[in-house]
């Protein structure tokens, strides 16, 4: 019992001398290591792994915090409310690491936000689950009797799953009178039983002797197996083959072919005749795997190749050979032949993803990190040293980490316009001779942000349109394209607001947010409106959102929807035709208007006058005329520069249109008796009116006539007018709204002669109205009454007025009658 309390005092400071090793080399390498012994329930705690990375709870959520093993199958997982690692299924280390002193797991920790890797170890600590068992329960030896004494037979040794302190660590036999056991140590810390003869046997004596080999581990508890020898006991050949050599070694390349010899064993026997004859065999217990590479000569000894070897599924055999005599009983040698494969680069590198890529926006920075990569090569040495690279002209590129591993970066700016998808091909080469390559294409998404506004097919729309329209018809569609993808391509327009004509654009047109189709509001005139802008905006859905503009110029069409001004033939000179009314936005010496006849298909028939636009004839309309007649009349204002515009009048001459007002009498005078009572009532308001109008003419002549001096001045002209004595003149009141001044004309006489009028004139823009009634009065008088006002009034609009009048008192015929009076209120 000492020499094992020895033993196992001397493996338990092995193994702390071994764990101190490997925590010192953990914590030099900077990675996370822990030990935890094989069998453990599902969900024992491996280790703190959040304090251990220096991560806190939170970030195990947000950062998505992963495991994945090299080994394939999940045997741990993350507790993600503590942070622990914990077990995930069942850990045999016999299964994952079979004989090997060390059993180490390597788990890759991968967490997002920013991308990284972290490497965790996870050493398999045996416990002493497996008990030690023999190849066979039963074993025979044949032992001539003629056997010296120490003399030794190797026996079967015993196999423990177990490794380290809880593999075999020694052998016992049962008492017996004739055999002991002896250890021998082998290769590799082994020790084979060896039975040994301490007493010459006597056949005729004992012929058979049972023993029992018990085999035991180094566990606690310590756990064993048996196995049964029976030895028989032979007469005569007492000399046994011999090799020249206990242990062989040879090298093997993997690549050598079959047939190919490895080595060839030699043992001799002293023995004559039969009993020296040897023949050579592997051991009665060789696995058949190696029974299965290997072929050994039965009467030469040479071992040759029957399949192709593999470095990386096993670099090492040991195989046990031997060689018996024919003598009888037969003897036989031992010994053990040691075959290393040497490796051949024939194994291309293998690229794993250790994590998949993730899309990225097209305006990463450089450096952002796209996928983990790593690589490997089951070749050793050289032959299984890997180097990754890209295809020339990649936006992206590789950036080492740590043994094998890699992270995929950008290195450059990416456009998704130009490519939604970018297919990476990576190609692994390792360092052998000659070198093998493998190559793999990752797919990297480009996700798309808001860099492109829209662009409209047209910068400016010259959009033609028919004046008189229907409200709410389509006027034209616009359309813009966006190269962004989802919601910052969709596009959706809206009208700028500007002005036209002094009213926003949108009282005229509205647009459809979605296809870009505008529509009027409202008919259009060409007489008023002839052109005008639409400043049209897209904006794309992004964020933020991006915009351009384009303008769409509407051209009004004119339709021939005015009718001509009508005439009849027997006008006489100075019959009024017509009137052009224009307006100037301006004010002052700017809005100071005149009218002259540009053009006309005959100048001598038609006179524009320059203040009033009223257009009369100069001569009686003969049969000779043409029923046609078209004039051009030019408007200038009084400006610096002068502005002008021109406007056609067509006049139509016609023949018995000498008695309209005669003909509306007639009408009138037999109106229906649905219209009868509303005829009444508007003959009332009128009458009420006059009456009304003709009391405020009483009393301010009046005052005219008492305050001369006064801040009223009165005029009368009259000339003998036989028109103005007839009771029975037709009259016809006018109301004027063009311009700044707001006037009322009263027209009297015949449709065919001069009219006569009474105006009332209202000036918005100054404290004061002026009123006007034009009677009867001689040209001379009228004149001079004109010089007392300009003399007693010296106002700005009135100067103005009475230039005009006396500019047109040239033009007036004789019989002309005026009666004026403007009436100032302060």
């Amino acid at each position: 019992s000492g020499p094992q309390k020895r033993t196992a005092t001397l493996l338990k400071w092995q193994v702390l001398w071994w764990h101190l090793f490997f925590l010192l080399w953990s914590t030099i390498d900077g990675q996370t290591r822990y030990s935890i012994p094989e069998e453990l329930k599902q969900g024992s705690v491996v280790g703190n792994l959040a304090k251990d990375l220096g991560l806190g709870l939170p970030e195990i959520f947000d950062r998505k915090l992963r495991v994945a093993s090299e080994a394939g199958e999940q045997y741990f997982r993350v507790d993600a409310e503590k942070g622990e690692l914990v077990v995930n299924d069942r850990i045999d280390r016999e299964a994952l690491c079979g004989q090997s002193a060390v059993c180490v797991l390597t788990l890759q920790v991968v967490i997002d936000k920013p991308l990284q890797l972290y490497r965790v170890e996870v050493e398999i600590q045996d416990i002493n689950d497996n008990c030690p068992t023999f190849p066979s329960p039963e074993t025979t030896l044949q032992i001539a009797e003629s056997t010296a004494e120490g003399a030794r037979f190797p026996l079967e040794t015993a196999q423990d799953l177990d490794v380290g302190g809880n593999s075999v660590r020694s052998y016992s036999l049962n008492k017996d009178d004739f055999f002991t056991l002896k250890l021998k140590d082998v290769s590799g810390g082994r020790k084979v039983p060896e039975l040994v003869l301490s007493k010459s046997l006597d056949r005729e004596k004992k012929p058979t002797h049972q023993l029992q080999l018990t085999a035991i581990d180094g566990g606690n508890p310590v756990k064993s197996g048996i196995s049964q020898i029976t030895i028989n006991v032979l007469d005569i050949n007492d000399n046994f083959p011999v090799f020249e050599k206990n242990v062989y070694k040879v090298s093997v390349s993997e690549n050598s072919v079959q047939g190919t010899p490895i080595v060839k064993l030699i043992a001799k026997d002293i023995d004559e005749g039969l009993n020296g004859e040897i023949e050579y065999s592997f051991g009665g217990h060789t696995p058949d795997s190696i029974l299965s590479l290997f072929d050994i000569d039965l009467l030469t000894g040479e071992i040759s190749l029957t399949e192709s070897l593999d470095f990386e599924s096993n670099a090492n055999y040991e195989i046990d050979v031997s060689a018996r005599d024919k003598g009888t009983p037969r003897m036989e040698g031992h010994c053990s032949l040691h075959i290393e494969v040497l490796d051949v680069n024939d194994n291309a590198p293998n690229i794993f993803l250790t994590s998949q890529p993730n899309p990225v926006p097209e305006d990463a920075p450089s450096g952002t990190v796209v996928a983990l990569i790593s690589a490997r090569d089951m070749d050793s040495g050289d032959n299984g040293k890997v180097t990754l690279q890209l295809l020339k002209g990649s936006l992206f590129k590789l950036k080492p980490s740590f043994s094998n591993n890699y992270a995929l970066v950008t290195s450059g700016a990416l456009d998704r316009e130009s490519a939604s998808e970018c297919s990476i091909e990576i190609t692994a080469t390792d360092l052998g001779s000659p070198p093998l390559s493998t190559k793999k294409t990752i797919n990297v998404t480009i996700t798309d942000v808001n860099d492109n506004a829209p662009v409209f097919t047209q910068r400016n729309y010259n959009v033609y349109l028919k004046e008189n329209g229907v409200p709410g018809s389509i006027l034209y569609s616009v359309s813009a394209s966006d190269l962004d993808f989802g919601e910052n391509a969709k596009v959706s327009y809206s009208i700028l607001d500007s002005k036209v004509q002094d009213v926003s654009v949108s009282s005229y047109v509205y647009i459809n947010s979605d296809n870009g189709s505008i529509y009027s509001m409202h008919s259009f005139d060409y007489e008023k409106l002839k052109v005008f802008q639409i400043q049209v905006q897209a904006k794309d859905q992004g964020s933020p959102s991006l915009s351009s503009n384009a303008t769409v110029h509407v051209f009004i069409l004119d339709q021939n929807d005015n009718a001509p001004a009508r005439m009849p033939r027997s006008a006489k000179a100075g019959h009024l035709v017509t009137k052009v009314t224009a307006v100037d936005a301006d004010s002052g010496h700017n809005a100071w208007i005149s009218y002259r006849l540009a053009e006309a298909t005959d100048a001598s028939l038609f006179t524009v006058n320059l203040y009033t636009g009223e257009v009369r004839t100069k001569r009686a309309v003969s049969e000779q005329d043409d029923s046609s007649q078209r004039l051009l009349i030019e408007i200038k204002d009084d400006g610096e520069p002068i502005q002008s515009s021109t406007v056609t009048v067509s006049i139509m001459v016609e023949d018995g249109l000498h008695e309209p007002i005669l003909d509306l009498q007639h009408k009138v005078a037999e109106p229906s008796k649905k219209t009868g009572r509303i005829t009444l009532y508007l003959i009332l308001s009128l009458a009420s009116v006059s009456v009304l109008s003709l009391v405020t003419f009483l009393i301010l002549a009046v005052k005219c006539i008492r305050n001369s001096r006064s801040s009223s001045t009165c005029c009368m002209r009259r000339t003998d007018s036989d028109d103005y004595k007839n009771p029975n003149r037709n009259l016809q009141i006018q109301l004027n709204t063009d311009g700044p001044i707001k006037y009322v004309e009263v027209l009297g006489g015949d449709m065919l002669s001069q009219s006569q009028s009474f105006r009332s004139c209202m000036s918005p823009m100054s404290e004061y109205s002026d009123f006007t009634l034009i009677k009867p009065s001689s040209t001379t008088d009228f004149k001079e009454v004109i010089s007392v006002l300009d003399a007693s009034l010296p106002d700005s609009t009135w100067t103005f007025e009475s230039q005009q009048v006396r500019r047109k008192l040239k033009k007036y015929p004789a019989h002309t009658f005026h009666y004026c009076c403007h009436t100032f209120l302060t």
